[in-house]
């Protein structure tokens, strides 16, 4: 290990002095602990042959030419597994997921991996203006609708189709007034694992109506390894100056405030779990991070993130073409379940979400970037999560 990696370890060492993870080990499958890495190994596909809403089910592979491994479901599109190279050249899966179908459809299922339409995040009331109609959504987060309603792409049986051993497509027609949206939607994603360890998502949609569109992917992290216990130990970069404030119910107050200065100012790699405790009424809110960055504006595609995990030395470059990042720290994660892969469980905060996209609610703030689309549009963005070693 060269000086740079020498000082990661430092710094995550002393805030496990501080109290701010838990050092155990992953090896304690026979101590009875729960949140351990048992395998690397990818779920077993029959766990996710079935037919949901008449269609069927199934896990996709793809594979790249180091090794790099993702699975898929076409059940919500959701990335399940992705196994990565450590610093010792061993693989990790580093998303958190289930070892089969039925865990992605149980109640309260925190969305792990799944594609997120036709609105990523908020709306406020479940309500939205637009031609000069209101537009009433499903109400599934507490007064809000959150990533869909009830019915979002998450609980949608996509029609895959493997492209190649290393690209997988995967297109859902979202119908007028589904969800309360309107016009019929056609979707198209894709998904690319290339041959420089990167997982790309490339987003594309068409609508016969007037409609708000923000999709988005849900992937759980944690460079350490699904089931480890902590993410407070990986550094984290972000390319932002400001951030969206949110009310109580984490809906964005309208205004743009400055991270300097803030818990929220992660413009120079920092420790996620250094100040997630501070007194400071929007990580009350949140409960810790769960709030929306304003990234620096650039042209196209362009590195807006980067992660690194000071056990694994695994780092994680994010690209986007999209204004906006919502950074979630794994929060509502309770750990009760161990339904997790390899039968393990996934507790407070053992997972982060960079999630690339316009910005929470703006259908209802005019300030915000629009979110619409229009018939005789194409909806076209692009997501990358690039994976290497820090050294």
């Amino acid at each position: 290990m060269n000086m740079k990696f020498n000082s990661i370890c430092l710094a995550a060492v002393l805030l496990w002095t501080l109290g701010g993870c838990n050092n155990a080990s992953n090896k304690s499958a026979a101590t009875g602990d729960s949140t351990t890495v048992s395998s690397t190994k990818l779920p077993d596909s029959t766990g996710f042959k079935k037919t949901v809403k008449g269609k069927a089910v199934s896990l996709f592979v793809l594979k790249n030419k180091n090794g790099v491994e993702a699975a898929i479901t076409n059940y919500g599109g959701r990335l399940v597994s992705l196994l990565v190279p450590d610093h010792k050249n061993e693989f990790k899966d580093v998303v958190l997921g289930y070892d089969s179908l039925g865990s992605y459809q149980k109640k309260g299922e925190p969305y792990f991996g799944a594609l997120i339409g036709r609105y990523g995040n908020r709306i406020a009331k479940g309500k939205f203006a637009l031609d000069g109609k209101t537009y009433q959504l499903q109400i599934n987060d507490g007064t809000n609708t959150l990533h869909g309603g009830f019915d979002g792409f998450f609980a949608q049986v996509w029609d895959a189709k493997k492209i190649n051993d290393q690209t997988l497509e995967l297109s859902f027609l979202s119908k007028d007034n589904e969800a309360g949206y309107p016009g019929n939607l056609q979707v198209k994603v894709i998904y690319n694992l290339t041959d420089d360890n990167s997982l790309k998502i490339s987003y594309e949609a068409t609508t016969d109506k007037n409609t708000v569109l923000n999709l988005t992917n849900h992937a759980y992290f944690n460079l350490n390894g699904a089931g480890d216990e902590t993410i407070l130990d990986h550094l984290l970069t972000i390319d932002a100056d400001g951030y969206t404030p949110v009310d109580s119910t984490l809906i964005p107050t309208g205004k743009i405030d400055p991270v300097a200065g803030t818990p929220f100012d992660f413009s120079k790699a920092t420790l996620i779990g250094a100040r997630i405790d501070a007194a400071n009424q929007q990580l009350t809110f949140g409960k810790g991070y769960d709030h929306n960055y304003v990234l620096r504006k650039g042209m196209g595609l362009r590195k807006v993130a980067t992660v690194v995990s000071t056990k694994t030395g695994i780092a994680m470059d994010v690209l986007t073409e999209e204004p906006g990042l919502q950074f979630y720290s794994g929060n509502f994660l309770t750990g009760k379940d161990h339904d997790g892969k390899g039968g393990v469980s996934y507790p407070h905060r053992s997972a982060f979400c960079l999630e690339t996209q316009h910005f929470p609610d703006s259908p209802n703030q005019a300030s915000f970037p629009s979110t619409e689309l229009k018939p005789g549009q194409t909806y076209k963005t692009n997501t990358i999560y690039k994976f290497y070693v820090q050294k």
